[in-house]
């Protein structure tokens, strides 16, 4: 592939999903009956993007398969075994997803060849390891965006919790009044994660009495007693309490690396992660729990919530850095004569227009292709340079500064 071209890509219809979101952002027809939570702009196998070459729709993954190096560039082909090392999404969540932890690099290639030789099925639902991928992420608001986010601190956590069960404190919290730190967070949180049915409903149900009690006072507990609305008995319903809440503005960014529990509570955000589809989950869902695997491979180290705001250059974009190799975030917003134009050493790069329209051109005398709310396309490698120019709002998903490039 040496030219630019259109991708049609795939929407995943997940319950938590948003029927008016998608549709209304990316400029499509008539909503759907059922919600559509994500658009999926890569080559993941569960659902590939495809690519207009000559006229016809091929998967994107046909298309590097045939010529990975025009696509990917020499580098990134030999550094990622000749596959598109990320996956770009757009998230909409009218429902909180659950609380989810991503292995590293290690604990993932460990955990899909374990699965692989107890044979469970790829699409058995007790299957928890996909692929041998870690899945470190980066959201962006696009709207307002909540979410939960790594442990809170510990007399934070003992604070909100004391508040809440004032007339029946946990024995669970035990070991976390004893130490303070990442050990007793452990023992805290698995003592929650295996608590007997009888006793879960019973905690759950005295901590929404207590948050009701105390409505108003804090987010933590508006949103513990909204959980409960959504999963009404689920042990997840206390996670805001111990797990850090943040509120995204638009433009306004969070890096998840791997071990980090997490949940999205609702909003429109632009997510890119390395190409896996590897997730342990820990509540607030009906599907399948690895226990002792989510205890493995979370990270119980308590971290303040940093946001990311985008660093701006001189030529209108705007770069979310991270430390992941597999991937790059970027804004460009353009307006009336402003023109935004590439790196001549780039790697291949996939583009979501989410405002407005314009005209992106390759600037040896290739093509040009006009650009409209909701259109995506893929710049490859063999593109030395492009340019991008219009009253335009896109989003850019690249390969990572700290991959192998000679950029």
């Amino acid at each position: 592939m040496k030219h630019i071209h259109i991708l049609k890509n795939p929407v995943q219809k997940y319950a938590w999903g948003s029927r008016t979101a998608l549709h209304s952002l990316l400029d499509w027809p008539e909503p759907w009956e059922e919600p559509a939570a994500e658009l999926w702009m890569g080559v993941h196998p569960k659902a590939p993007s495809k690519v207009e070459v000559d006229g016809d729709w091929r998967s994107l993954v046909d298309v590097i398969a045939a010529d990975p190096i025009s696509v990917l560039g020499n580098d990134v082909a030999k550094q990622f075994l000749n596959k598109l090392p990320f996956l770009f999404k757009v998230l909409a969540a009218d429902r909180p997803l659950s609380i989810q932890v991503h292995p590293n690099m290690e604990q993932a290639r460990e955990g899909f060849e374990r699965e692989n030789r107890n044979n469970i099925p790829f699409d058995a639902p007790n299957r928890s390891y996909k692929d041998a991928s870690h899945k470190p992420e980066c959201l962006c608001a696009v709207t307002r965006f909540e979410a939960m986010k790594g442990f809170r601190a510990p007399e934070d956590t003992l604070k909100l919790m004391d508040q809440v069960f004032s007339g029946t404190p946990m024995k669970e919290l035990d070991p976390l009044r004893k130490d303070p730190n990442a050990n007793g967070l452990k023992r805290f949180f698995t003592s929650l994660l295996s608590m007997d049915r009888t006793r879960q409903a019973g905690v759950v149900n005295d901590s929404v009495l207590g948050a009701q009690r105390l409505a108003g006072e804090d987010p933590a507990f508006h949103w513990l007693m909204e959980l409960n609305r959504e999963y009404p008995g689920d042990v997840g319903v206390l996670s805001p309490l111990f797990l850090n809440l943040v509120d995204l503005s638009p433009g306004e960014a969070i890096y998840v690396p791997a071990g980090e529990l997490h949940a999205y509570l609702s909003g429109v955000g632009v997510e890119i992660m390395a190409s896996s589809d590897n997730v342990l989950r820990g509540g607030l869902t009906p599907k399948h729990m690895d226990i002792p695997e989510l205890l493995n491979v979370v990270n119980f180290t308590a971290n303040p919530v940093i946001k990311q705001r985008p660093l701006a250059d001189d030529d209108f974009e705007r770069v979310y850095e991270t430390p992941a190799d597999e991937f790059q975030l970027s804004l460009i917003v353009l307006k009336d004569r402003e023109r935004f134009t590439s790196r001549k050493k780039r790697s291949v790069e996939i583009l979501i227009c989410m405002e407005g329209e314009g005209l992106i051109e390759e600037l040896d005398g290739g093509r040009a292709l006009p650009l409209k709310k909701g259109m995506s396309i893929i710049v490859p490698s063999a593109v030395p340079v492009y340019a991008v120019s219009g009253n335009i709002t896109l989003y850019k998903g690249g390969v990572g500064w700290g991959a192998n490039l000679d950029l």
